[in-house]
């Protein structure tokens, strides 16, 4: 519960700013959003990317989340005086588990059954990379389209 709270505040004070080496290296950050967590992003080439996160999904029991895409960089479609504004897209996977809740009997916690669900998902985003400064704020929404228990469409969005 104390996480639930802790790690909120961490990415608001963070100023939802991911560090990382604009264009290649890795970096590591925050994303806020649904869902809410810590973020990562690899540079494979100049305009590819593998990104993903450990997040949690405050709506629905704390669900934890995990994914991770493979991203392609626009950089020649919105062009900015200093820094550089790709948009990024792309094929990625999401893993979600949770515990469908807990029950106090005979002096007892007891967890009812946990569940969990496998999605494909296609990021589509805007990254703000700044210039002379390894970071980069970004925007994006992840349509998913569930595959394991049941098909379902979903959206996944987030600051970062």
């Amino acid at each position: 519960m104390r996480l639930t709270r802790t790690l909120p505040l961490i990415a608001l004070l963070s100023l939802s700013t991911q560090t990382m080496a604009q264009r290649d290296g890795f970096g590591l950050g925050f994303i806020l959003g649904e869902p809410t967590g810590i973020s990562f992003k690899g540079w494979l080439k100049d305009t590819r990317a593998i990104d993903g996160a450990v997040a949690w999904d405050l709506n629905h029991n704390n669900t934890l989340n995990l994914h991770a895409d493979y991203l392609f960089h626009n950089y020649d479609l919105i062009r900015v005086n200093k820094g550089a504004l790709p948009l990024y897209f792309g094929p990625g996977v999401r893993f979600r588990a949770w515990q469908d809740g807990r029950y106090w009997r005979h002096g007892e916690w007891h967890d009812t059954e946990g569940r969990a669900d496998l999605a494909f998902r296609f990021p589509v985003g805007l990254a703000y990379q700044f210039d002379r400064a390894p970071l980069d704020v970004f925007l994006e929404f992840a349509p998913a389209i569930g595959l394991l228990p049941a098909t379902y469409f979903d959206i996944d969005g987030g600051l970062g």
